[in-house]
């Protein structure tokens, strides 16, 4: 095993085997979501989460080494590699305690040591640090390098000098800066107030919970840390990190301190070591905590944003129907689409029914209907949401429109931002920007997956303090969430857009747009394996993508479930020795019930177990979607405004957003209430995201309602029965700011 993978496997405390074979198929080209379906023998069955974590941490142990091969270069070409230097770099864990160890020989700008010392100052600063006993004065022991023409100009300056030395050589103590940085780590509390000058600043007001806040540093949640960093870049919070100066003094002494030092040294001595420590080493370190507890908040929101973009991307389809999609507006009107089963625009209207037109409006949307039957009428939350909803019931329940036409909610979070995209341009160049939102709100009603891709995730609403965080970093890990959906729940070859094509597993936007370039020119795909006639896509690209796109009534029935063709021939033996057909045993439970899989483990081959199981559910049921069955929400009608909402009412509701401090539900208001985390269940909580997550249908007690804020506070544990063990770990409370519907 190599040493990166034993390092990998070791720092995320991964079987080792599986780690270097995951290694191995990474460097070798396979991507995460192959590897994670179709390589579990040689990996130990990791799930895509490790995977990713393995590629992630991989980078960082080849950085980490490739920065301690760097020094140790440049040690031994600076003659000053010694044994025990060269075996402290060789056993140190982390960047930060190589980067301690090779400071003092690091290229640095101009510091005052290096001054001091070019003025001839480090024998007496040699002195100091020595720490003996002598007989000789202050003024004796500094008088030999007083030199105008080196602008020492008396005994002080000279003194200075040689303490600048001595700080910077204490400040770069391998030992000592481990020691503080684990003090920071353990103890530093982070204390957050107005910036300088800033007290009557009205933009203040929404640090108002923040201001004076202290907390130990390390159980602060990313929330605070988020807000209180973007609260110091506009310049309104001062923000730091505090230590008890006695622990820091004491620590820094026991350090350097040695006994039996002259009086006048130890004066000296003393005026040295509290430079080093608040010129140097606190600033120094403080800015490296600070930095730390950034990346640590950033990783923490991130991860939130994933897990509520992953659930949001799972939200059950309404599937292949056709329906009435509805963009609602007031003054300018309710822009309405019909729309064919794979979501092709069948006809377009712009209706007014808040206008004073409502029985014009009415009579259009029944013609349409009439003209184009449909399974569902999809009306999106946005502004006159749910007015244009109470508007379509009207029409149900006076028989202008069909009773049995289920009439759904939508959510409308980046439907203007598709509008306005060039996907949406080239998707349906001939329509209005204004008609284009009301065809995304439909689409993403049939295939939520589908239609969501297309957005950028930043757009859709989900995160928390998303535009505060490492923005690489993000748009990263949300990737990583868009691909490990659409290659879990598979796409259909022969329909999907260009934009879902890329993210399967070994394509990307070129192999995409050839694809689909290749599909209009020749016509639908009857097998998988045509997929190889298509302009550079090669070997390579067909083993990784093949098995996570789907061909339903094609000439291969394999082709329409997740089996990947390098196992088409294994399934082939599996039927002969059932007695039947391929075709046949592909979709019947109870024949691929009698499949046993021990029977066909070939470890030469790579079929193990995990291998043969997961060829087995796919023979019963080819394609399994993962996503749930869709349900409606069912909002209350008479509670349309957030003026109608009172405490005390029990509603029905969707959960929008999960963040740290609680979930944010959609009730049908044009508001979204929050549950604090104290709120969701009457047991301790302590990540929101084990209880609820985005798209959860779930009932909410109204606690209180702020209009003037526009904010509602909800709770979930109201209506639950009560524990009889509940934890004592209280929560506090915190602020909240509920997103609007667009």
């Amino acid at each position: 095993m190599s040493l990166r993978a034993q390092l990998v496997s070791r720092e995320l405390a991964l079987p080792l085997a599986g780690v270097a074979a995951t290694l191995e198929l990474l460097e070798g080209g396979a991507t995460v979501p192959f590897i994670a379906r179709y390589r579990k023998e040689a990996t130990g069955a990791l799930d895509d989460e490790a995977i990713s974590r393995i590629a992630a941490h991989a980078k960082v142990v080849d950085t980490r080494e490739d920065r301690r091969a760097t020094i140790l270069a440049s040690l031994k070409e600076q003659g000053v590699l010694t044994p025990e230097l060269e075996r402290a770099i060789l056993a140190a864990t982390t960047l930060a305690a190589l980067e301690d160890l090779y400071l003092p020989w690091r290229p640095k700008r101009r510091t005052r040591a290096q001054t001091a010392r070019e003025r001839g100052l480090q024998p007496l600063a040699d002195v100091l640090l020595a720490q003996g006993s002598t007989a000789l004065s202050r003024e004796a022991l500094a008088q030999p390098y007083v030199d105008a023409s080196k602008e020492l100009l008396d005994v002080d300056t000279v003194w200075a000098g040689a303490r600048d030395i001595v700080a910077e050589v204490i400040a770069e103590k391998a030992s000592l800066r481990a020691e503080l940085r684990q003090l920071f780590a353990d103890d530093a509390e982070l204390v957050v107030d107005v910036a300088r000058g800033k007290s009557k600043a009205p933009e203040l007001s929404k640090y108002q919970d923040h201001l004076g806040r202290r907390e130990r540093a390390k159980n602060a949640p990313s929330h605070r840390v988020l807000a209180a960093e973007r609260g110091e870049t506009e310049g309104l919070l001062k923000v730091s990190l505090e230590l008890p100066p006695v622990q820091v003094s004491g620590r820094v002494r026991q350090a350097v301190v040695k006994k039996g030092a002259a009086p006048v040294l130890a004066k000296e001595l003393d005026l040295a070591l509290v430079d080093a420590t608040e010129r140097l080493l606190l600033p120094s370190l403080e800015s490296e905590r600070r930095r730390a507890l950034k990346e640590r908040a950033d990783e923490e929101a991130i991860a939130v944003f994933a897990k509520n973009l992953t659930a949001l991307l799972l939200a059950p389809p309404l599937g292949g129907k056709p329906l009435i999609a509805i963009d609602p507006g007031l003054r300018t009107g309710c822009k309405v689409v019909a729309l064919d089963p794979r979501g092709g625009v069948l006809a377009q209207a712009t209706i007014y029914p808040h206008t004073g037109r409502e029985s014009e409006a009415g009579v259009q949307l029944a013609a349409l209907i009439k003209q184009h039957p449909s399974a569902a009428i999809a009306i999106g939350n946005g502004t006159a949401g749910r007015e244009t909803e109470a508007f379509v019931k009207k029409l149900q329940s006076s028989a202008v429109i069909p009773k049995d036409l289920r009439v759904i909610s939508v959510s409308e979070a980046g439907a203007s931002v598709y509008s306005a995209s060039e996907v949406a341009r080239e998707e349906l160049p001939d329509m209005d920007v204004t008609l284009r939102g009301a065809v995304s709100i439909g689409r993403r009603l049939q295939d939520p997956l589908a239609e969501l891709v297309k957005l950028d995730p930043k757009s859709i609403g989900v995160g928390q303090y998303q535009h505060d965080v490492d923005q690489p970093a993000l748009t990263a890990s949300l990737d990583r969430v868009v691909e490990s959906v659409v290659n879990k729940v598979g796409v259909e070859l022969n329909t999907a857009s260009p934009t879902l094509l890329r993210y399967i597993a070994g394509l990307g936007p070129a192999l995409a747009t050839a694809i689909v370039a290749f599909r209009g020119e020749h016509g639908a795909f009857a097998t998988r394996a045509q997929l190889k006639k298509v302009p550079r896509l090669g070997a390579r690209a067909f083993e990784q993508c093949a098995g996570f796109l789907r061909i339903r009534g094609g000439d291969e029935p394999l082709d329409a479930s997740a089996v990947h063709p390098e196992r088409y021939a294994l399934v082939t033996k599996m039927a002969k020795d059932l007695g039947v057909s391929r075709g046949a045993l592909v979709g019947d439970e109870s024949l691929a019930a009698k499949v046993e899989p021990k029977k066909y483990v070939d470890e030469a081959e790579g079929v193990g177990l995990p291998t043969l199981q997961d060829i087995v559910l796919e023979l019963k049921k080819p394609g399994r979607d993962p996503r749930a069955e869709f349900t409606e929400v069912g909002f209350d009608a008479a509670v349309t405004e957030l003026s109608h909402v009172k405490p005390g009412q029990v509603l029905n509701g969707i959960v929008t957003n999960v963040a740290a401090f609680g979930a944010f539900v959609d009730i049908g208001v044009h508001q979204d209430g929050l549950v604090h985390v104290s709120e969701l269940s009457n047991r301790f909580v302590k990540d929101p995201s084990e209880v609820v997550k985005v798209g959860d249908r779930v009932k909410v007690k109204v606690l209180q309602v702020d209009e003037a804020r526009k904010r509602i506070g909800l709770s979930i544990k109201a209506l639950q029965a009560p524990s009889p063990q509940l934890s004592q770990q209280p929560h506090r409370a915190e602020p909240f700011n509920a997103p609007r519907r667009r």
